[in-house]
């Protein structure tokens, strides 16, 4: 057991430590892409309510319908995930131009959680038409 004893100086340690960390958040988390400034879940969930015609000239359709369509089709994760990305497209107080309309309660300022998304509505924004306006083009993967 003595000799499994490590003397290091705190320096060694935490640079150590610290570029493992850095190294395991840079290729695990999903980073926005320059091209068009969203993460992946973000695009995904654009072009799904895209597709699906929930745009801001139809009616608002239920928060839940849309996070099953992106999950089922696009992003095999959890729920909770994309719900949450898409409630944080919709906060004006986080993005200059929202690029989705939610009916309901979308959490506040305060930090205020937002309902459940089977109590919510959305839809994407004007703004977002034409940021979807050249998605057959290509510029960004899908």
């Amino acid at each position: 057991m003595a000799n499994q004893i490590q003397e290091l100086t705190l320096e060694e340690v935490m640079g150590d430590r610290f570029g493992r960390y850095s190294k395991y958040i840079i290729q695990e988390r999903a980073l926005p892409d320059v091209r068009d400034g969203l993460k992946p879940v973000q695009r995904r969930i654009l072009f799904a309510m895209n597709q699906d015609g929930n745009t801001y000239d139809k009616g608002f359709r239920k928060s839940a319908k849309s996070v099953g369509n992106v999950m089922g089709n696009y992003h095999p994760h959890g729920d909770s995930s994309i719900y949450e990305a898409m409630v944080r497209l919709s906060q004006d107080w986080k993005l200059r131009a929202p690029l989705i309309q939610m009916h309901g309660n979308n959490g506040s300022m305060d930090g205020d959680p937002p309902a459940a998304m089977r109590y919510t509505e959305a839809r994407l924004s004007k703004i977002s038409k034409e940021m979807l306006a050249d998605i057959d083009k290509e510029t960004v993967d899908m």
